[in-house]
């Protein structure tokens, strides 16, 4: 874990291995059909599937791989009295035990198959809490609706493709996760078990659509792509009917391998372009809204919202400072014209390997929201998945604020557990973190008064200290 971050600029393409990256290691003349076979043959990784058997012939499925995680975890806050912790989506449920997800996937690493090219896929699924934000409309988006959902998570063929640059460029066509931030959704993809706020509210989650990375050098890559948009696809599942897409640039391995960055923006019309709905206890008069307490509206903006762009950036630094430590420095910027908002802040990250089964991590952060209008608490099950798909759906929010979060923990991989356990491996992350209003708002550990089920809430404390552990099995 504590080199975690040092693969994270990366991750652009996380699910497919190194690819050659010079002339020695992928020959540029044409080869026999015996000779690519035994080159392949010579390169093949093998999978957990399928086993080989000593001398014979290799074939593709050979290398074909299963994973599963299983995490579940618990947020311990007294002094709410909303049972929220404002601020969170997948750690949102105070003072509950819950099963995040068992995530599983099936999946073979991008393999050469000749001449320089090469093809690899990936699909994965979640089942758990954490399903309620992670959904893609028109995905099973909705299947089910109670504290515990699932939602396919990644669907996506890859390419590589011997074009244009020396080394090449790599495509994937499908759906697959946001390319920004920090902190990914599968458990061991993060250092802890809450994310900061910017992994949750501002860059984007899932996409569909198709994302090139062109090698333009052995350490710099050209990162494009165009999609339908954050968690939506086409057609009467899409939110509007203009493109989205990616912009950036990835520097990998540089300073002898001690440094990696990347810098990513993703642009484009957002806002869902339907017509605002109201829920049924409006009485069928907007004007209710804000006086019936059960009265909630949608997220429509009509076709308006064409024409209202959002603009995502991410900046992030990663540097290995020895075998042990690890700095990473991540900056994310998001623009809404819709919203009228600026979201921005800087979250800053530290590994340190006590031994090879205990890593201390330490993360801070200090997050703008300008208007309020972007962090928010989506209160019941189904608010998120309602709310980008344009039906009513009950949430509260804060006046405008900057945050501040500092999160202390430990990533604990028990040897004298796991030393006995044959399948997979077990991991533990207590952690302590404390969450502030850095200009004076108020709205953690407080719910809308009289009922309301939209509405801003600045009643509350300033401040949200609570106590964190979660427990994951993977193999």
């Amino acid at each position: 874990m504590g080199s975690l971050f040092t693969a994270v600029p990366s991750a652009v393409f996380a699910q497919i291995p190194d690819q050659p990256l010079n002339d020695a290691e992928r020959p540029m003349v044409s080869l026999a059909p015996a000779e690519q076979d035994k080159i392949v043959e010579e390169k093949a990784q093998t999978g957990n599937i399928f086993k080989r058997k000593p001398g014979a012939k290799h074939s593709y499925w050979d290398n074909l791989e299963g994973h599963l995680t299983v995490e579940a975890g618990v947020t311990g806050n007294p002094w709410t009295s909303s049972g929220r912790n404002f601020g969170q989506f997948y750690a949102d449920r105070a003072n509950t035990v819950t099963m995040n997800q068992i995530m599983g996937s099936l999946s073979h690493p991008v393999e050469e198959i000749g001449h320089g090219y090469g093809i690899g896929f990936v699909f994965e699924s979640m089942y758990g809490s954490d399903g309620r934000f992670d959904p893609t409309i028109g995905m099973a988006s909705g299947a089910l609706n109670g504290l515990y959902q699932w939602v396919p998570t990644q669907a996506h063929i890859d390419f590589k493709l011997p074009w244009i640059f020396k080394n090449g460029i790599d495509v994937q066509i499908g759906q697959m996760y946001g390319l920004m931030g920090s902190e990914g959704t599968g458990a061991l993809t993060r250092p802890f078990y809450t994310f900061n706020y910017a992994s949750d509210y501002i860059v984007p989650f899932e996409t569909i659509g198709i994302v090139a990375t062109m090698h333009l050098t052995d350490h710099m890559d050209w990162i494009l792509g165009i999609d339908a948009g954050n968690s939506t696809s086409f057609g009467q599942s899409g939110n509007n009917n203009r493109p989205k897409g990616y912009f950036g640039f990835a520097w990998n391995n540089l300073m002898d391998g001690k440094l990696n960055m990347h810098i990513i923006g993703h642009f484009g019309p957002q806002q869902n372009n339907s017509l605002a709905k109201y829920s049924p206890s409006c009485g069928g008069n907007s004007g209710n809204l804000g006086v019936i307490p059960s009265c909630t509206v949608s997220a429509g903006l009509g076709p308006d919202a064409n024409g209202l762009m959002q603009y995502n950036a991410d900046f992030l630094a990663s540097y290995k400072i020895n075998d042990k430590m690890t700095v990473t420095v991540d900056g994310t910027y998001l623009h809404d014209d819709a919203l009228r908002d600026d979201v921005y802040g800087v979250t800053t990250y530290f590994a340190y390997d006590l031994n090879p089964n205990l890593t201390f991590n330490a993360r801070g952060e200090i997050l703008r929201d300008n208007t309020g209008g972007t962090i928010v608490e989506y209160s019941s099950f189904t608010s998120f998945t309602r709310a980008i798909s344009n039906q009513p759906y009950p949430y509260y929010g804060a006046a405008p604020t900057t945050y501040g979060e500092l999160t202390v923990g430990a990533t604990y991989r028990p040897d004298f557990i796991n030393r006995h356990v044959s399948f997979g491996q077990f991991t533990f992350r207590p952690e302590i973190r404390l969450d502030k209003s850095l200009n004076g708002t108020h709205p953690f550990n407080q719910a809308p008064s009289g009922g309301f089920q939209q509405g801003v809430v600045n009643n509350g404390m300033d401040n949200m200290l609570w106590f964190n552990a979660d427990a994951i099995w993977n193999f």
